[in-house]
Parts: structure tokens; sequence; C-alpha cells
């Protein structure tokens, strides 16, 4: 058991190392927020995704609910 723990946390460490972490400034002359430069546009691209996502399936709902209550008002 500890020989297969020990060999996935060597793989895990392994593959960790091949990462790009966007912490880690690449240039040594990068000063404030340029050094997160990658890490903050990435940011941005998430959070637009997640407002049209959001809006996208707020929108289906309201379609949705509609739907089912016109369809419940006919049976009632």
């Amino acid at each position: 058991m500890f020989k297969k723990v020990s060999k996935y946390i060597g793989e895990v460490n392994a593959e960790l190392q091949k990462a790009s972490w966007p912490w880690v400034p690449k240039g040594k002359g990068e000063k404030g927020f340029r050094r997160f430069k990658e890490l903050s546009d990435s940011t941005v691209v998430i959070l637009i995704a997640m407002v049209l996502i959001g809006g996208f399936v707020s929108f289906w709902d309201l379609i949705m609910f509609n739907i089912i209550e016109m369809l419940t008002k006919f049976h009632g």
C-alpha cells in the first residue's frame, strides 16, 4: 500500500513540475501586475464565461418556466 501511495505522489509531483504556473514570473524585470498578466487574463476570461453561461441558463430557465406555466393553465 505504501509503495502505491509513494508512486502516486511521485507521479503527481512530476506532472506538477511540467505545469506552467502563472504566478511565477518568467522575466526577472517584471514588477507589479505585469508579473501576473497571464493569471489576470485567465481570470477575466473565466469571469466573462461565467456571466455568459449564467445568462444563457437564466434565459432558458425563464423560457421553460413560461412554457410550463402556460401548459399548466390549460390543464387547471
